[in-house]
């Protein structure tokens, strides 16, 4: 089975965007990589498991929300390398985006904290450029798939 760290293949995660009115929720990261930072909600896919199953599952867990509808924002490779060109962490992420239908943000599983933020918030936090392109993005494909899903 291969490892998180230094893998011999990338490792599956599945993340969910979801918006509260204009707000996005955000979990602060209790474990590598990028603990301590905020970020989608999200984890590793377990085998056996769909990916809207890892997503939903993942959302309960880190941050006991439920979400409506599932619409695929983007999908991003996150790699980290040391200096050497080796890979430390490799996950291809599947980022779904969703509207809120339950739930109060609690840190739970792997997370430190989780809570809403609103879009003028975003700037000060740090978020890894990519997470603020799935944002944007899982925010006009929910806009766009709205009139669908009525």
């Amino acid at each position: 089975m291969s490892s998180r760290e230094y893998p011999d293949r990338p490792w599956i995660g599945i993340g969910v965007v979801v918006f509260k009115g204009d707000a996005v929720l955000l979990v602060r990261r209790g474990k590598p990589p990028r603990m301590g930072e905020w970020s989608v909600p999200g984890g590793a896919q377990a085998l056996g498991e769909t990916v809207e199953a890892t997503a939903r599952r993942e959302l309960r867990e880190e941050a006991g929300i439920e979400a409506g509808p599932l619409v695929l924002a983007a999908v991003v490779d996150a790699l980290d390398r040391e200096p050497d060109g080796r890979a430390r962490f490799h996950y291809t992420i599947v980022d779904f985006a969703a509207e809120w239908l339950s739930g109060e943000p609690v840190a739970g599983d792997d997370v430190t904290d989780a809570r809403w933020f609103r879009p003028e918030d975003l700037p000060a936090l740090g978020l890894w450029d990519e997470a603020l392109r799935v944002i944007a993005e899982g925010r006009r494909r929910l806009d766009a798939a709205a009139p669908v899903q009525r």
